[in-house]
């Protein structure tokens, strides 16, 4: 029960997984700091076992990734007391690959957690992906209501406005 309350929780992954190249993500500092090991000593077991991380499980972020990401989470600049690589960032098949990586019992159960987090997230979206194409076929559907709705308008606008014959004038006409 005492690792239970080491694991950081689900809100605080959440705030970590980023969303880049269309794949959800988390970067190496923040990945060290929930481990609770340097980021260092992260990057240096990845190192040992690269073989274990295809580009498709872990990459570098380029200039512009990482500067954009700076620039959400105000870190500080490189060269003072900064970053002075580009961060790796870890798909959600890395981060299962670290716990292999990293053998510690607080690894497993930080991994727990954010493959936890990764499968919220998932449903999430498939959750919305639903509503979205639900309210599509609503939107839809409507559309047709309001073209047969504008043609009865239309019919009946006809019907008010239909000539109406002259009115005979009361009264006496000279021109007669």
């Amino acid at each position: 029960m005492q690792s239970r309350k080491l694991v950081a929780p689900v809100e605080l992954v959440e705030r970590r997984i980023y969303f880049i190249r269309g794949q959800k993500v988390m970067m190496d500092s923040e990945l060290a700091e929930l481990y609770q090991v340097p980021t260092k000593s992260l990057n240096l077991a990845i190192k040992r076992k690269a073989q274990r991380f295809p580009e498709d499980f872990m990459f570098r972020l380029t200039k512009t990734e990482a500067d954009s990401l700076r620039f959400q989470n105000e870190t500080s600049k490189p060269f003072r007391g900064g970053r002075r690589y580009l961060p790796y960032v870890f798909t959600e098949h890395g981060v299962a690959m670290l716990s292999s990586v990293l053998n510690s019992e607080r690894a497993v159960q930080v991994n727990i957690v954010i493959i936890r987090t990764f499968i919220k997230l998932r449903e999430i979206l498939s959750t919305h992906k639903d509503l979205a194409e639900r309210l599509a076929n609503l939107e839809r559907k409507y559309e047709e209501h309001d073209n047969e709705l504008k043609a009865v308008f239309e019919a009946i606008r006809q019907l008010l406005a239909a000539p109406t014959a002259p009115k005979r004038r009361i009264g006496f006409s000279a021109a007669r």
